[in-house]
């Protein structure tokens, strides 16, 4: 027997992530016995977002056209590139910071075992960034996970090849954080990247 329509809502709802069994089915039924136009307009929304959103050409962000409204600003200062993993790292980034500069968007971190290398990265197009003369500052914001730092390594050392400053986000000890509640790694990192005052 076929499922149902409304199994395969709560089955397709499940791809979000975060979402188990229970809150899918609980969306579902929200949609279907309270909001039936709101459950209406966001699977047009999705339909139509699915197939008009691609990638910039230039940075891989998420764009409608060829360049994002980022890589299409004349007010950006292009000879800083900061990258990311993915387009909710620039979005935090742009909304905390008062950044500039372009953005390279890598939609993940390389990672061998995953099939990750990088080619999956666009590290190709960056290279090519880097080569054409134009950026001076090569921001590196990959999270500081194991993958994250081997990408950043990574970065480095592309940037030194074309004679780049390569610069890394600072981590450690939050603001407002107490020491005795920071876990092990971040203490040592942070007592070992310690600055003048």
């Amino acid at each position: 027997m076929a499922d149902s329509l409304l199994d395969r809502l709560v089955a397709d709802l499940r791809c979000l992530p975060g979402v188990g069994p229970k809150s899918a089915q609980r969306m579902a039924f929200q949609l279907l016995e309270r909001d039936r136009e709101g459950g209406l307009r966001l699977a047009a929304s999705l339909a139509e977002a699915m197939r008009r959103i691609g990638h910039c050409r230039r940075c891989r962000n998420f764009a409608e056209e060829e360049l994002c409204p980022i890589c299409r600003s004349g007010s950006r200062e292009r000879q800083l590139v900061c990258v990311v993993e993915s387009p909710v790292d620039l979005a935090a980034l742009e909304q905390a910071t008062g950044f500039r500069g372009d953005y390279f968007v890598l939609h993940g971190r390389l990672s061998p075992i995953d099939g990750r290398g990088p080619a999956e990265l666009g590290l190709d197009l960056l290279d090519a960034r880097l080569a054409a003369g134009e950026v001076t500052e090569l921001i590196i914001a990959t999270n500081p996970t194991v993958e994250g730092e081997a990408t950043a390594h990574y970065l480095a050392g592309l940037a030194r090849q074309h004679g780049v400053r390569a610069s890394r986000l600072a981590h450690g000890v939050p603001l407002g954080g107490e020491l005795e509640f920071i876990d092990r790694g971040t203490l040592a990192h942070a007592f070992g990247a310690r600055q003048d005052l």
